[in-house]
C-alpha cells in the first residue's frame, strides 16, 4: 500500500490529507522508489496555498525532491546508462508528488546517491543544489572580467562555465564579489558555498543567529533589514559584481539601490518584470551536476544544514516549521527506515 499526501483545496497545513492508495507498478523508463527522506520547499507552500503563479488542478499531489531505495522497475530502464536496479540508492527531483511512501517516476530523474550522504541530506539537496548551481552558472564572475555579460561576451562556445569552476586568478585583479539574499536557506546556502569555492567573494543576508555559520563557510554575513544597504557599502565599497535574490521584492530594491545593474540580479523569489531583471531558476535535471553536489557534500567541501526533520505523518508540523521562515538550510520528512538505516 502506498500512502500519498494530497490536497483537495487551498489553505494552510491543515489541508493536506495522508491517503492510502494501491501501489502502481512502473512502465517503461520509470522505476518506484520506496521513499527515505523529501525535502520541504518555500514552492510546496506556495502551490499548496493557491499561489497565482502556479497552476494547479485540484486534487493534486505535493512535493519535489526526494531520496529513496528503488524496489520495482519497468521495462527498458535497463538499457539506461547509470542502470537503475532494484536495491539501488537514489536522489533527484520529480515535477509533483514527491511526498508519497512508494513513488513512480521517469527513472532519469534520479542520480545514484552515495552511500556516505545521510539519508536527511540526500532527501533535501537535489532541488536545491541544482537550483543554486544552475543560477551561479548563469552569471560570468571572473577575475578582472566582472561586468562580461555588459560587454555581450555571454558564452560564445555555448558550453557555459559550470558552478564549479575556478574563478580566474590573474595577478592583481580582485575577485568578484557577489550579494545573496536568504544566505543560510536552502538555495542560498548552497549558492554562497559553490560561490566561496570558485574562489568568490560572497556577502550574504541572513538573521543573526545564522551568521557564525556563514562566517565558518566563508561567507561574510550581513543582517537583513534597513541597515543593509549600508553595511553591504561599508564591506564592498567597491561595489557588488552581481546579486542573487532568494527573498523577494525587498531584497531586489536593496540590491538596485546599491547600484547593481538590473542584468547582474538573479531572482527566483519575486516577479522579474517589475524590476526589469532576470529569473533564473532550476534547469532540466542535470545527472552529472546532482553526482558533482553529492560529492562535494561527502566531501565536506559544503554543507546543507538540516534545520529539522519530521516523520513522514508529521508533514503538517513540518510545513508549520518552514513557514516560519529564518531557517539554516532545509526541513525534511523522513521514513522510519531512514531513521533505522541513517550511516
Amino acid at each position: 500500500m502506498n500512502r500519498a499526501v494530497r490536497f483537495g483545496r487551498f489553505g494552510g497545513p491543515e489541508v493536506l490529507e495522508l491517503v492510502d492508495e494501491p501501489l502502481t507498478r512502473p512502465g517503461p523508463g520509470e522505476v518506484r522508489v520506496a521513499l527515505r527522506a523529501a525535502g520541504l520547499n518555500p514552492a510546496d507552500f506556495k502551490r499548496r496555498q493557491g499561489g497565482p503563479q502556479y497552476t494547479v488542478t485540484l486534487p493534486t499531489g505535493i512535493g519535489r525532491e526526494l531520496a529513496g531505495v528503488v524496489e520495482s522497475v519497468g521495462p527498458s530502464v535497463g538499457t539506461d546508462v547509470r542502470r537503475l536496479s532494484i536495491g539501488d540508492e537514489v536522489f533527484g527531483t520529480v515535477p509533483d508528488g514527491a511526498f508519497q511512501t512508494h513513488l513512480v517516476a521517469d527513472a532519469g530523474f534520479f542520480a545514484h546517491k552515495p552511500a556516505r550522504l545521510p539519508w536527511p541530506v540526500a532527501g533535501g539537496l537535489a532541488l536545491v543544489g541544482q537550483t543554486a548551481w544552475d543560477a551561479l552558472a548563469s552569471q560570468p564572475l571572473e577575475r578582472g572580467d566582472a561586468d562580461a555579460a555588459a560587454a555581450g561576451a555571454g558564452d560564445p562556445d555555448g558550453d557555459g562555465a559550470g558552478a564549479g569552476d575556478i574563478a580566474g586568478d590573474a595577478a592583481g585583479e580582485a575577485a568578484p564579489t557577489i550579494l545573496v539574499s536568504a544566505a543560510a536557506g536552502g538555495v542560498g546556502s548552497i549558492l554562497s558555498q559553490l560561490a566561496v569555492l570558485r574562489g568568490i567573494r560572497v556577502i550574504g543576508s541572513a538573521s543573526r543567529d545564522n551568521h557564525d555559520w556563514l562566517r565558518s563557510r566563508g561567507v561574510e554575513p550581513v543582517e537583513y533589514g534597513p541597515g543593509l544597504v549600508d553595511a553591504v557599502r561599508a564591506l564592498a565599497p567597491e561595489g557588488i559584481t552581481a546579486a542573487f535574490d532568494l527573498h523577494g521584492a525587498s531584497s531586489v530594491r536593496q540590491f538596485l539601490e546599491l547600484g547593481v545593474p538590473p542584468h547582474r540580479i538573479n531572482t527566483n523569489a519575486t516577479d522579474p518584470a517589475e524590476f526589469g531583471i532576470r529569473r533564473v531558476g532550476r534547469g532540466p535535471t542535470s545527472i552529472p551536476t546532482l553526482d558533482a553536489l553529492a560529492a562535494l557534500v561527502v566531501g565536506g567541501d559544503i554543507e546543507l544544514p538540516i534545520a529539522e526533520t519530521f516523520e513522514f505523518d508529521r508533514l503538517a508540523g513540518a510545513f508549520c516549521r518552514l513557514e516560519t521562515g529564518h531557517l539554516r538550510g532545509k526541513v525534511v520528512i523522513v521514513s522510519e527506515d531512514a531513521a533505522r538505516t541513517e550511516p
